[in-house]
């Protein structure tokens, strides 16, 4: 009985040493999981969160386990934060796995996507402290990655383009030429003082440049001619038909001497109420709101008369400074200019810049479809007239579609020196920004830029698809039709409203057949795959280095269509 007794302590004693002492082994790859697999990038970071077993009877008393998530690609490695266990006689901070009963665990990691991580592969690395002593067991692969899909946002100008802020050329403009003859009370002689007034001689030489002048022509000639509201209607209307007359009949006689022939549109009002209404709310008469109030109580004109009248102390100073005002004929010619050409404007665009104005020079740019010609009259702009942002603004729109970001951005910021709450350059300066991959100063710009003529909404949601936040993204893209509207519904895995907005891109590139091919690998439509895919190669063959690395098509790895797509 002793010696059974004996035995079995001696078994305890020695599970217990061996519990203490053996080192840890290689731990079986079904005991991890990792959410996401394969790993994915969002919002430029890739994330993962991995639950993992200690088994029963695995984890020695005297071991501190140290577990840091390692993801590996193209012969580098990057380490994520590391996180340690401790056995139960460790005297330590750390999380206590029991040796009995095992342990679950859950850590998670973040690493900075770089391009090349789209091949990638994370492992999770074992340091084992035991006493004095410090080993590692084999690593574990826990996951694939990185699907880098939500990368594809195209900040180029086929996406985002940026705003020309137009010129205000206008090919014909209108001069006005005016002048009064005014006329004594009750009486309609021409008086020489007022027909050879420097008004009257102003408008008669413009009627002369105009007949020398084939740039000129006359859009209309109307004279009207007034009484003032005193006195009766009959006489007024007599007074008001007599001047209309005299006045028609001496600027017919004065276009006889410049033998030209421009028709008048004549007309008399016998009591100009209108005019008297006008210069009263602009005088400083003793009861004006008395005599406003008059005229709109009244619609007789002769008991208006004689309301008025009755204000014998205002009605003086009427008769002195607004009646006067109100005898007269007022004469208004309006005259058709008409600019340059589009060939003249473009000839002088090229040769003599400085003998445009700024509206023509930038009109100039429109007359091209050229973009190294639109360039250069750009700078012509900014030569002569550089107080003018529209000039560096449409210079730097030209330079983005040509691909110059940087050049660009430059002018931008020249344009901002100089108009600094533009809408529509502070919009160009956060597309390029965005282009440049400086999310947070595009964000700003675009802060700025409330309403632009450039697609803000779409420049808002590719910012937030990049930061990683599909459902605000959603709600700036709304209905829109472009690549970054069909990337977001990729992301979100609404893959028929994705087909329905590729299809409907109006203008498709590659980039446009390279989702359709995702489209197809997401919802094992082989024929998708390969047809999109051989269209985007054929309009970029840089996709098809992207798609022989990129893990959306990992199930096509082995298909010798595929292949020979990517070959």
């Amino acid at each position: 009985m002793k010696k059974q007794l004996f035995f079995a302590v001696s078994m305890v004693f020695a599970l217990v040493l061996s519990s203490c002492s053996k080192d840890l082994t290689a731990l079986d790859p079904s005991l991890f999981k990792c959410n996401p697999n394969p790993l994915e990038v969002k919002g430029g970071k890739v994330a993962a969160t991995i639950t993992g077993t200690f088994p029963v009877k695995y984890f020695n008393k005297n071991a501190v386990v140290t577990v840091t998530p390692v993801l590996k690609f193209e012969g580098k490695e990057v380490k994520g934060t590391p996180v340690t266990f401790q056995g139960e006689k460790v005297k330590g901070n750390d999380k206590t796995i029991s040796f009995k009963e095992g342990g679950n665990y859950s850590l998670k990691t973040s690493f900075d996507y770089v391009p090349e991580m789209a091949k990638s592969e994370l492992y999770l690395e074992f340091n084992i402290v035991q006493k004095k002593k410090t080993y590692q067991i084999p690593s574990v692969k826990v996951a694939d990655g990185v699907v880098a899909t939500s990368q594809l946002v195209s900040t180029n100008s086929t996406e985002l383009n940026t705003v020309i802020i137009p010129d205000k050329f206008q090919r014909i403009i209108q001069e006005k030429q005016e002048a009064d003859i005014m006329f004594l009370i009750q009486q309609s002689k021409l008086r020489k003082s007022e027909t050879s007034s420097a008004d009257m001689v102003s408008l008669t030489n413009k009627i002369k440049e105009v007949k020398e002048n084939p740039s000129l022509s006359v859009s209309s000639f109307d004279m009207s001619a007034y009484a003032s509201p005193d006195g009766p209607l009959k006489l007024n209307t007599n007074l008001a038909e007599s001047r209309e007359k005299v006045t028609v009949d001496f600027m017919s006689k004065e276009m006889k001497k410049l033998k030209t022939n421009v028709k008048i549109d004549s007309k008399f009002t016998p009591e100009d109420w209108d005019g008297f209404q006008a210069l009263m709310e602009k005088s400083n008469i003793q009861d004006k709101e008395v005599i406003l109030r008059v005229l709109t109580m009244y619609k007789d004109p002769e008991e208006r008369n004689r309301q008025i009248k009755n204000l014998s102390v205002a009605f003086k100073q009427i008769a002195e400074d607004i009646l006067p005002q109100l005898r007269r004929s007022k004469l208004k010619l309006t005259v058709d200019v008409t600019g340059k050409s589009d060939s003249l404007i473009s000839k002088l665009a090229s040769e003599d810049a400085s003998k445009l104005s700024v509206e023509e020079l930038l009109y100039a740019a429109t007359l091209t479809t050229d973009l190294k010609q639109k360039a250069a009259i750009y700078e012509k702009v900014t030569d002569l007239y550089p107080t003018d942002a529209r000039g560096f603004n449409n210079l730097g729109a030209v330079k983005f579609q040509q691909g110059d970001v940087d050049d660009a951005s430059r002018y931008f910021t020249k344009a901002l020196a100089i108009d600094s709450k533009s809408a529509d350059i502070n919009y160009n300066a956060g597309v390029t920004s965005l282009a440049k991959g400086d999310v947070a100063s595009a964000e700003e710009s675009f802060g700025k830029a409330a309403g632009t003529k450039g697609n803000l909404s779409q420049g808002l949601g590719s910012i937030y698809i990049i930061k990683g936040d599909y459902a605000k993204a959603k709600t700036y893209f709304g209905s829109t039709v472009s690549n970054n509207a069909a990337l977001l519904q990729i992301l979100n895995e609404d893959y028929s409203g994705a087909r329905a907005t590729l299809s409907a891109v109006p203008n498709p590139n590659a980039l446009t057949s390279y989702l359709g091919a995702i489209v197809g690998a997401r919802t094992n439509d082989r024929d998708a795959v390969y047809s999109n895919l051989k269209n985007a190669v054929k309009l970029d063959n840089s996709y098809a280095a992207k798609a022989a690395k990129d893990i959306e098509f990992s199930k096509f790895a082995t298909d010798e269509t595929f292949l020979s797509i990517i070959k």
